[in-house]
Protein backbone atom coordinates (compact mmCIF):
# COMPACT_ATOMS: atom_id res chain seq x y z
CA UNK A 1 0.00 0.00 0.00
CA UNK A 2 0.81 3.27 -0.70
CA UNK A 3 1.57 6.11 1.59
CA UNK A 4 -1.30 7.40 1.54
CA UNK A 5 -2.92 10.57 3.01
CA UNK A 6 -6.03 10.14 5.38
CA UNK A 7 -6.00 13.32 7.22
CA UNK A 8 -3.94 16.66 8.09
CA UNK A 9 -3.59 18.19 11.22
CA UNK A 10 -5.73 21.40 11.60
CA UNK A 11 -2.77 24.45 11.29
CA UNK A 12 -0.29 22.12 10.43
CA UNK A 13 2.70 22.24 7.52
CA UNK A 14 0.75 19.70 5.52
CA UNK A 15 -2.30 21.78 6.09
CA UNK A 16 -0.24 25.17 4.65
CA UNK A 17 0.68 23.04 1.95
CA UNK A 18 -2.74 22.36 0.95
CA UNK A 19 -1.68 18.35 1.24
CA UNK A 20 -5.42 16.64 1.86
CA UNK A 21 -6.26 13.53 2.18
CA UNK A 22 -6.37 10.78 -0.80
CA UNK A 23 -2.91 12.60 -1.83
CA UNK A 24 -0.12 9.74 -1.84
CA UNK A 25 3.61 11.28 -0.68
CA UNK A 26 5.53 9.17 -3.13
CA UNK A 27 9.00 9.75 -1.87
CA UNK A 28 10.84 12.68 0.63
CA UNK A 29 14.46 14.35 -0.98
CA UNK A 30 14.05 11.40 -3.84
CA UNK A 31 13.86 8.52 -1.31
CA UNK A 32 10.95 6.36 -1.22
CA UNK A 33 9.98 5.30 1.78
CA UNK A 34 8.59 1.25 3.31
CA UNK A 35 7.33 2.80 6.49
CA UNK A 36 6.89 5.28 8.91
CA UNK A 37 10.37 4.35 10.18
CA UNK A 38 11.56 5.68 6.98
CA UNK A 39 9.50 8.54 7.04
CA UNK A 40 10.20 10.11 10.12
CA UNK A 41 13.89 9.19 9.56
CA UNK A 42 13.63 11.10 6.24
CA UNK A 43 11.33 14.30 7.69
CA UNK A 44 14.47 14.24 10.35
CA UNK A 45 15.99 18.02 8.33
CA UNK A 46 15.41 21.76 8.19
CA UNK A 47 15.30 21.84 4.31
CA UNK A 48 13.47 18.63 2.20
CA UNK A 49 11.67 18.22 -0.66
CA UNK A 50 8.55 16.04 -0.87
CA UNK A 51 6.92 14.56 -3.96
CA UNK A 52 3.42 14.42 -3.48
CA UNK A 53 0.53 12.70 -6.31
CA UNK A 54 -2.47 14.39 -5.96
CA UNK A 55 -6.00 13.14 -5.79
CA UNK A 56 -6.52 14.25 -9.29
CA UNK A 57 -3.21 12.37 -10.65
CA UNK A 58 -0.66 15.33 -10.74
CA UNK A 59 2.31 15.20 -9.24
CA UNK A 60 3.96 17.85 -7.54
CA UNK A 61 7.16 18.81 -6.02
CA UNK A 62 7.26 20.88 -2.75
CA UNK A 63 10.55 22.21 -1.29
CA UNK A 64 9.77 23.54 2.63
CA UNK A 65 12.03 25.08 5.21
CA UNK A 66 11.21 24.04 8.81
CA UNK A 67 12.81 23.13 12.21
CA UNK A 68 14.74 20.20 13.02
CA UNK A 69 12.49 17.72 14.53
CA UNK A 70 8.96 19.50 13.15
CA UNK A 71 6.56 17.53 12.15
CA UNK A 72 4.40 17.86 8.92
CA UNK A 73 1.75 17.03 10.56
CA UNK A 74 0.23 14.18 7.80
CA UNK A 75 -2.05 11.38 8.90
CA UNK A 76 -1.61 8.13 6.57
CA UNK A 77 -3.56 5.49 6.51
CA UNK A 78 -1.07 2.89 7.55
CA UNK A 79 2.44 2.83 8.73
CA UNK A 80 3.54 0.67 6.36
CA UNK A 81 3.80 1.54 2.84
CA UNK A 82 4.63 -1.44 1.59
CA UNK A 83 2.83 -5.03 2.10
CA UNK A 84 1.98 -5.63 5.78
CA UNK A 85 3.73 -8.79 7.12
CA UNK A 86 1.42 -11.17 7.04
CA UNK A 87 0.73 -13.64 10.87
CA UNK A 88 1.37 -17.15 9.82
CA UNK A 89 0.16 -18.33 13.38
CA UNK A 90 -3.09 -20.17 13.78
CA UNK A 91 -3.34 -19.39 17.83
CA UNK A 92 -6.15 -21.68 19.66
CA UNK A 93 -7.08 -18.19 21.55
CA UNK A 94 -6.97 -15.64 18.40
CA UNK A 95 -9.46 -13.27 18.44
CA UNK A 96 -9.93 -12.29 14.60
CA UNK A 97 -11.15 -15.98 14.03
CA UNK A 98 -13.63 -15.44 16.80
CA UNK A 99 -15.12 -12.62 15.18
CA UNK A 100 -18.29 -12.74 12.40
CA UNK A 101 -18.75 -11.15 9.28
CA UNK A 102 -20.26 -7.83 8.63
CA UNK A 103 -17.21 -5.78 10.69
CA UNK A 104 -14.72 -3.26 9.10
CA UNK A 105 -12.23 -4.80 7.08
CA UNK A 106 -9.20 -3.89 9.29
CA UNK A 107 -10.64 -6.09 11.98
CA UNK A 108 -10.14 -9.07 9.72
CA UNK A 109 -6.02 -8.41 8.96
CA UNK A 110 -4.15 -10.79 10.70
CA UNK A 111 -0.42 -8.74 11.03
CA UNK A 112 2.60 -9.88 12.88
CA UNK A 113 4.97 -6.79 11.53
CA UNK A 114 7.75 -5.71 13.34
CA UNK A 115 7.39 -2.30 12.16
CA UNK A 116 3.61 -2.02 13.67
CA UNK A 117 5.04 -2.75 17.13
CA UNK A 118 7.68 -0.48 17.14
CA UNK A 119 5.54 2.37 15.78
CA UNK A 120 2.35 1.47 17.47
CA UNK A 121 2.72 -0.82 20.13
CA UNK A 122 0.63 -4.09 18.61
CA UNK A 123 2.15 -7.55 19.65
CA UNK A 124 4.46 -9.67 17.40
CA UNK A 125 5.20 -13.55 17.89
CA UNK A 126 8.74 -13.32 16.15
CA UNK A 127 7.54 -16.19 14.13
CA UNK A 128 8.47 -14.54 11.08
CA UNK A 129 11.39 -12.60 12.30
CA UNK A 130 13.43 -12.64 9.08
CA UNK A 131 17.53 -12.24 9.12
CA UNK A 132 17.03 -8.90 7.10
CA UNK A 133 14.85 -7.71 9.34
CA UNK A 134 17.13 -8.29 12.88
CA UNK A 135 19.70 -6.77 10.36
CA UNK A 136 17.42 -3.89 9.96
CA UNK A 137 16.11 -3.44 13.76
CA UNK A 138 19.97 -3.67 14.70
CA UNK A 139 21.17 -0.92 12.40
CA UNK A 140 18.83 1.27 13.15
CA UNK A 141 18.23 0.32 16.70
CA UNK A 142 14.54 -0.07 17.07
CA UNK A 143 12.47 -0.92 20.08
CA UNK A 144 10.98 -1.06 22.46
CA UNK A 145 9.05 -4.18 20.69
CA UNK A 146 6.06 -5.61 22.09
CA UNK A 147 6.00 -9.16 21.98
CA UNK A 148 3.44 -11.94 22.37
CA UNK A 149 5.12 -15.13 24.16
CA UNK A 150 2.52 -17.07 26.00
CA UNK A 151 4.99 -19.79 26.67
CA UNK A 152 8.21 -20.70 27.04
CA UNK A 153 7.84 -24.23 26.33
CA UNK A 154 8.88 -24.77 22.71
CA UNK A 155 6.22 -27.63 22.68
CA UNK A 156 3.41 -25.82 24.09
CA UNK A 157 3.87 -22.79 21.89
CA UNK A 158 3.78 -24.47 18.85
CA UNK A 159 0.57 -26.41 19.86
CA UNK A 160 -0.72 -23.29 21.02
CA UNK A 161 0.34 -21.12 18.15
CA UNK A 162 -0.29 -24.47 15.73
CA UNK A 163 3.42 -23.21 13.50
CA UNK A 164 6.17 -25.62 14.26
CA UNK A 165 8.41 -21.89 14.01
CA UNK A 166 7.25 -20.94 17.32
CA UNK A 167 9.32 -22.63 19.42
CA UNK A 168 12.35 -20.40 19.16
CA UNK A 169 10.86 -17.97 21.21
CA UNK A 170 13.69 -17.95 23.74
CA UNK A 171 16.30 -18.07 20.97
CA UNK A 172 14.78 -14.33 19.69
CA UNK A 173 14.31 -12.90 22.86
CA UNK A 174 17.76 -13.78 23.46
CA UNK A 175 18.64 -12.15 20.39
CA UNK A 176 17.30 -9.18 21.59
CA UNK A 177 18.61 -9.04 24.88
CA UNK A 178 22.32 -10.01 23.29
CA UNK A 179 21.84 -6.78 21.39
CA UNK A 180 20.36 -4.79 23.62
CA UNK A 181 17.19 -4.24 21.91
CA UNK A 182 14.42 -3.53 24.79
CA UNK A 183 10.91 -5.00 24.82
CA UNK A 184 7.85 -5.95 26.57
CA UNK A 185 6.19 -9.12 26.61
CA UNK A 186 2.50 -10.42 26.88
CA UNK A 187 1.00 -13.69 28.27
CA UNK A 188 -2.18 -14.66 27.24
CA UNK A 189 -3.75 -16.98 29.92
CA UNK A 190 -5.54 -20.36 28.81
CA UNK A 191 -6.34 -22.12 31.15
CA UNK A 192 -5.18 -25.99 30.98
CA UNK A 193 -2.84 -24.63 28.47
CA UNK A 194 -0.06 -22.24 29.59
CA UNK A 195 -1.43 -21.35 33.86
CA UNK A 196 -0.23 -22.60 36.38
CA UNK A 197 2.93 -24.37 36.81
CA UNK A 198 4.13 -23.69 32.84
CA UNK A 199 3.55 -20.00 34.16
CA UNK A 200 5.95 -20.35 36.45
CA UNK A 201 8.85 -21.90 34.02
CA UNK A 202 7.48 -19.15 31.17
CA UNK A 203 7.88 -16.49 34.10
CA UNK A 204 11.58 -18.01 35.56
CA UNK A 205 12.58 -17.75 31.88
CA UNK A 206 11.71 -14.70 31.08
CA UNK A 207 13.38 -13.27 34.53
CA UNK A 208 17.02 -14.46 32.83
CA UNK A 209 16.47 -12.16 29.89
CA UNK A 210 17.87 -8.89 31.93
CA UNK A 211 17.48 -5.20 31.59
CA UNK A 212 16.15 -5.71 27.77
CA UNK A 213 13.24 -7.01 29.11
CA UNK A 214 11.15 -4.11 30.04
CA UNK A 215 7.84 -5.67 31.44
CA UNK A 216 5.38 -8.54 31.34
CA UNK A 217 1.79 -8.56 30.99
CA UNK A 218 -0.51 -11.23 31.82
CA UNK A 219 -4.43 -11.04 30.28
CA UNK A 220 -6.64 -13.25 30.40
CA UNK A 221 -8.18 -15.24 26.85
CA UNK A 222 -11.27 -13.23 25.39
CA UNK A 223 -13.37 -15.95 24.53
CA UNK A 224 -16.76 -14.83 22.38
CA UNK A 225 -19.61 -16.63 21.45
CA UNK A 226 -18.66 -17.17 17.98
CA UNK A 227 -15.96 -19.07 19.10
CA UNK A 228 -16.32 -22.62 17.05
CA UNK A 229 -13.95 -24.88 19.51
CA UNK A 230 -14.30 -24.88 23.65
CA UNK A 231 -11.77 -22.30 25.00
CA UNK A 232 -11.94 -22.19 28.89
CA UNK A 233 -11.93 -19.40 30.11
CA UNK A 234 -10.78 -17.94 33.38
CA UNK A 235 -12.26 -18.06 37.17
CA UNK A 236 -11.79 -16.85 39.88
CA UNK A 237 -9.69 -19.65 41.51
CA UNK A 238 -7.07 -19.48 38.24
CA UNK A 239 -7.24 -15.72 38.64
CA UNK A 240 -6.56 -15.71 42.19
CA UNK A 241 -3.41 -18.46 41.52
CA UNK A 242 -1.87 -16.24 38.55
CA UNK A 243 -1.92 -12.89 40.43
CA UNK A 244 -0.06 -15.46 43.49
CA UNK A 245 2.49 -16.52 40.80
CA UNK A 246 3.12 -13.44 39.32
CA UNK A 247 3.64 -11.82 42.26
CA UNK A 248 7.09 -13.15 42.56
CA UNK A 249 8.53 -11.66 39.74
CA UNK A 250 9.07 -8.04 40.08
CA UNK A 251 8.23 -6.99 35.99
CA UNK A 252 5.42 -9.14 35.92
CA UNK A 253 1.73 -7.22 35.98
CA UNK A 254 -1.62 -9.18 35.57
CA UNK A 255 -4.20 -7.35 33.90
CA UNK A 256 -7.12 -5.25 35.92
CA UNK A 257 -9.39 -8.06 34.84
CA UNK A 258 -7.75 -10.54 37.05
CA UNK A 259 -8.11 -8.74 40.15
CA UNK A 260 -12.00 -8.50 39.67
CA UNK A 261 -12.40 -12.09 38.72
CA UNK A 262 -10.59 -12.78 41.88
CA UNK A 263 -12.95 -10.16 43.87
CA UNK A 264 -9.97 -8.50 45.03
CA UNK A 265 -9.48 -4.45 45.06
CA UNK A 266 -7.23 -2.78 41.86
CA UNK A 267 -3.82 -2.56 43.44
CA UNK A 268 -2.45 0.73 43.70
CA UNK A 269 -0.17 2.34 41.22
CA UNK A 270 3.04 1.09 42.55
CA UNK A 271 2.12 -2.23 41.78
CA UNK A 272 2.21 -0.95 37.66
CA UNK A 273 5.71 0.72 37.63
CA UNK A 274 5.43 2.88 34.73
CA UNK A 275 2.13 1.48 33.60
CA UNK A 276 3.57 0.38 30.09
CA UNK A 277 0.95 -2.11 29.00
CA UNK A 278 -2.14 0.22 30.14
CA UNK A 279 -3.41 -0.39 25.97
CA UNK A 280 -3.37 -4.53 27.32
CA UNK A 281 -5.75 -3.31 30.23
CA UNK A 282 -3.00 -3.33 32.73
CA UNK A 283 -3.50 -0.73 34.87
CA UNK A 284 -6.12 1.13 33.30
CA UNK A 285 -8.76 1.36 35.82
CA UNK A 286 -6.05 2.37 38.25
CA UNK A 287 -4.84 5.55 36.06
CA UNK A 288 -8.80 6.43 35.60
CA UNK A 289 -9.02 6.39 39.77
CA UNK A 290 -5.74 8.33 40.19
CA UNK A 291 -6.51 10.61 37.53
CA UNK A 292 -9.84 11.80 39.01
CA UNK A 293 -8.45 12.16 42.69
CA UNK A 294 -5.83 14.68 41.37
CA UNK A 295 -8.87 16.50 40.44
CA UNK A 296 -10.37 19.48 42.23
CA UNK A 297 -13.90 18.97 42.44
CA UNK A 298 -15.97 22.07 42.60
CA UNK A 299 -18.45 21.83 45.87
CA UNK A 300 -21.94 22.89 43.33
CA UNK A 301 -22.85 23.46 39.97
CA UNK A 302 -24.50 26.61 39.24
CA UNK A 303 -27.57 24.10 36.90
CA UNK A 304 -29.08 21.26 37.95
CA UNK A 305 -27.70 18.63 35.57
CA UNK A 306 -27.98 14.67 35.36
CA UNK A 307 -24.74 13.01 33.42
CA UNK A 308 -24.38 9.34 32.96
CA UNK A 309 -20.91 7.53 32.24
CA UNK A 310 -21.22 4.64 29.34
CA UNK A 311 -18.61 2.25 30.68
CA UNK A 312 -17.52 -1.48 29.47
CA UNK A 313 -18.44 -3.41 32.23
CA UNK A 314 -14.75 -4.35 33.43
CA UNK A 315 -14.79 -0.48 34.38
CA UNK A 316 -17.90 -0.16 36.45
CA UNK A 317 -15.68 -0.40 39.70
CA UNK A 318 -14.06 2.40 39.05
CA UNK A 319 -16.69 4.65 37.33
CA UNK A 320 -18.80 3.55 40.78
CA UNK A 321 -15.75 5.01 42.74
CA UNK A 322 -16.03 8.28 40.49
CA UNK A 323 -19.75 8.46 40.76
CA UNK A 324 -20.07 8.38 44.21
CA UNK A 325 -17.46 11.19 45.20
CA UNK A 326 -19.32 13.52 42.01
CA UNK A 327 -22.94 12.81 43.53
CA UNK A 328 -21.64 14.43 46.77
CA UNK A 329 -21.09 17.96 44.21
CA UNK A 330 -24.34 20.20 44.24
CA UNK A 331 -26.92 20.42 42.28
CA UNK A 332 -25.40 17.09 39.80
CA UNK A 333 -26.94 13.78 39.85
CA UNK A 334 -24.42 11.10 38.33
CA UNK A 335 -25.13 7.87 36.91
CA UNK A 336 -22.86 4.54 35.35
CA UNK A 337 -24.37 2.40 33.27
CA UNK A 338 -22.19 -0.34 32.33
CA UNK A 339 -22.62 -1.84 28.56
CA UNK A 340 -22.97 -5.45 28.33
CA UNK A 341 -21.71 -7.23 25.45
CA UNK A 342 -24.43 -9.18 23.84
CA UNK A 343 -22.95 -8.59 20.47
CA UNK A 344 -19.80 -10.92 21.60
CA UNK A 345 -21.08 -12.02 24.45
CA UNK A 346 -20.80 -12.03 28.21
CA UNK A 347 -17.27 -12.92 28.00
CA UNK A 348 -16.20 -9.56 26.66
CA UNK A 349 -16.27 -6.92 28.99
CA UNK A 350 -14.20 -4.00 27.49
CA UNK A 351 -14.79 -0.82 26.11
CA UNK A 352 -12.67 -1.22 22.99
CA UNK A 353 -14.74 -3.87 21.79
CA UNK A 354 -18.28 -2.48 22.33
CA UNK A 355 -20.59 -2.17 19.32
CA UNK A 356 -23.16 0.88 18.24
CA UNK A 357 -26.16 -1.48 18.68
CA UNK A 358 -25.11 -2.22 22.32
CA UNK A 359 -24.65 1.18 23.32
CA UNK A 360 -28.03 2.36 21.82
CA UNK A 361 -29.49 -1.03 24.23
CA UNK A 362 -27.82 -0.13 27.49
CA UNK A 363 -28.21 3.90 27.33
CA UNK A 364 -31.65 4.02 25.52
CA UNK A 365 -33.74 4.42 28.85
CA UNK A 366 -31.34 6.47 30.18
CA UNK A 367 -32.45 10.16 31.89
CA UNK A 368 -29.20 12.02 31.61
CA UNK A 369 -28.55 15.78 30.01
CA UNK A 370 -25.36 13.93 28.64
CA UNK A 371 -24.25 10.29 28.54
CA UNK A 372 -20.23 9.86 28.67
CA UNK A 373 -18.48 7.72 25.93
CA UNK A 374 -14.81 7.11 26.02
CA UNK A 375 -12.70 7.81 23.08
CA UNK A 376 -11.85 4.49 23.23
CA UNK A 377 -15.27 2.83 21.98
CA UNK A 378 -14.50 4.60 18.32
CA UNK A 379 -12.41 3.85 15.65
CA UNK A 380 -9.32 6.82 15.90
CA UNK A 381 -10.07 9.72 14.21
CA UNK A 382 -13.08 8.84 13.21
CA UNK A 383 -16.69 7.87 14.98
CA UNK A 384 -17.25 4.77 13.68
CA UNK A 385 -17.91 2.03 16.35
CA UNK A 386 -16.23 -1.12 16.09
CA UNK A 387 -19.42 -2.44 13.74
CA UNK A 388 -18.89 0.50 11.67
CA UNK A 389 -21.94 2.57 12.68
CA UNK A 390 -21.30 5.93 13.18
CA UNK A 391 -21.88 8.17 16.34
CA UNK A 392 -24.54 9.92 14.39
CA UNK A 393 -26.16 6.46 13.99
CA UNK A 394 -26.15 6.42 17.79
CA UNK A 395 -27.63 9.90 18.53
CA UNK A 396 -30.49 9.47 15.93
CA UNK A 397 -31.58 5.85 17.67
CA UNK A 398 -31.35 7.01 21.17
CA UNK A 399 -31.80 10.98 21.04
CA UNK A 400 -29.37 11.60 23.81
CA UNK A 401 -26.62 14.20 23.83
CA UNK A 402 -23.73 12.12 23.81
CA UNK A 403 -19.97 13.51 25.03
CA UNK A 404 -17.10 11.92 23.41
CA UNK A 405 -13.96 12.42 25.99
CA UNK A 406 -10.99 12.60 24.00
CA UNK A 407 -8.49 11.37 26.24
CA UNK A 408 -10.02 7.84 26.63
CA UNK A 409 -11.92 8.36 29.72
CA UNK A 410 -10.95 12.10 30.77
CA UNK A 411 -12.92 12.94 34.05
CA UNK A 412 -11.43 16.75 33.52
CA UNK A 413 -13.61 17.02 30.34
CA UNK A 414 -16.44 15.58 31.88
CA UNK A 415 -15.81 18.42 34.75
CA UNK A 416 -15.55 21.14 31.88
CA UNK A 417 -19.07 20.22 30.02
CA UNK A 418 -20.73 20.50 33.63
CA UNK A 419 -19.38 23.92 34.71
Amino acid sequence: MPALVSDVLSGSIAEELNISAGDILLSIDGEKMQDMIDYNFLCKSELITLEVKKLNGDIEEIELEKDYDEDLGIIFESAVFDKVKPCLNNCIFCFVSQQPKGLRNTLYVKDDDYRLSYLQGTYITTTNLTDNDKERISKLHLGPFYISVHTTNPELRIKMLKNPKAGTIMENLKWFADNDIPFHTQIVLCPDYNDGKELEKTLKDLNTLGDSLLSVAIVPVGVTKFRDKKLKTVDSKIAKETIKIASKYKKVCCSDEFFLLAGYPIPHKEYYGNFSQLDDGVGSLRTIMDDFDSLKLPKKIKKSMTICFACSVAAQTAFEYIAEKMNKIKNLTVKVKPVKSTYWGENITVAGLITSDDLINSIREVEADYVIVPSIMLKPYTNLFLDGNSLDYVIEKTKKNIFVTKNNYSIAEVLDIIQ
